[in-house]
């Protein structure tokens, strides 16, 4: 990616729901057991939607916080990008219920489709917007309700996915500062490895499609792991070197928060010690879009993340999707 002027994230917030759902609760709802769950994925808990929510509530709180970090108004965003597969309707998007309700009235807004990549896809295109001098502040957002397309049944899914939001400001930032590189990649090829298979105009929304259960996700879980962390490495490094850097130049990984076996994996195969990425899948588990805005804003707000430290963003989604992006703070 060929940058003009440099953008970077200037504000971050999170939000979940407050209900939490451990392992023990799964474990009355579905065949399975805290210790299951535990070594195959490090989650013990994570937080679901009440009944009255929606994915744009959750969108907003995350979209506050990060605002009110950031020293910006609503009245001064450009845009407004929020990554998502889970928006409360198909029409409006999820961004426009979002600038509706922050009264961003000088904002464009739209959604973007990458599953669990789509905050490094969003983050890459509010920065171009950015750097292509078409916009001055830019609010990126991942959020998922992750929830309403859960099958409670299949314990290969409903121990691992969650709800909640990230969000970030983006502004111009020093020479230097800011988005180094993204690599963004997708392969239609692989798309039966992690799909819902109706609500689309491929297979709309009927009876038949309610009864064979075809508006939840499915998963095919060795495929993903696999793949997953072989991905995980090609993009981080890819990133790396189209940014002029190398490994020892990183001092935070923010990763996907997938799995905790894929993420542990990954670190072995870069040769990054444990201790530079950021883990809290024990207490959300899998926010697919949100997981990377969510753990970068608690990384931020723990004081993990230093004036002039260079991150890695690094992801994969259905799709499939993958990609990283590398920051310097």
């Amino acid at each position: 990616m060929v940058l003009g002027r440099s953008a970077g994230i200037v504000g971050t917030g999170m939000y979940v729901p407050p209900r939490v759902l451990t392992n023990h609760d799964l474990e009355q709802i579905v065949e399975t057991s805290d210790e299951w769950i535990r070594t195959r994925s490090g989650i013990v808990e994570r937080h679901i939607m009440s009944d009255d929510q929606v994915t744009s509530d959750m969108a907003f709180e995350a979209s506050k916080l990060a605002l009110e970090a950031a020293a910006v108004s609503p009245s001064d965003l450009d845009l407004i990008i929020i990554g998502t597969l889970t928006a409360d309707q198909p029409m409006p998007s999820c961004a426009c219920e979002v600038q509706r309700r922050l009264g961003a009235t000088r904002a464009g807004a739209t959604d973007l489709s990458a599953a669990c990549t789509g905050f490094i896809y969003a983050l890459t295109l509010g920065a171009g917007v950015i750097s292509s001098g078409a916009a001055e502040t830019v609010l990126v957002v991942g959020a998922e309700g992750l929830s309403r397309v859960t099958d409670w049944t299949d314990r290969g899914t409903c121990v691992l996915l969650a709800d909640g939001a990230g969000a970030a400001v983006l502004k111009p930032v020093p020479d230097g500062r800011g988005l180094r590189s993204s690599y963004l990649r997708a392969d239609g090829t692989m798309r039966d490895v992690l799909y819902i298979e109706g609500g689309g105009s491929r297979h709309p929304a009927s009876e038949e499609t309610v009864r064979k259960r075809m508006h939840y996700i499915r998963m095919a879980g060795p495929d993903v792991f696999k793949w997953a962390v072989k991905t995980m490495e090609e993009a981080s490094l890819e990133a790396l070197r189209r940014a002029g850097l190398t490994l020892a130049d990183v001092d935070l990984v923010v990763p996907h928060q997938a799995n905790i076996r894929i993420i542990d994996a990954a670190a072995r195969r870069l040769g990054i010690p444990p201790e530079k990425f950021v883990r809290n899948i024990d207490r959300y588990g899998n926010t697919s879009t949100a997981s990377i805005p969510m753990a970068l804003d608690e990384a931020v707000r723990g004081g993990r993340v230093h004036e002039g430290d260079t991150l890695v963003l690094v992801g994969f989604g259905g799709g499939v999707t993958w990609g990283a992006a590398v920051l310097v703070w």
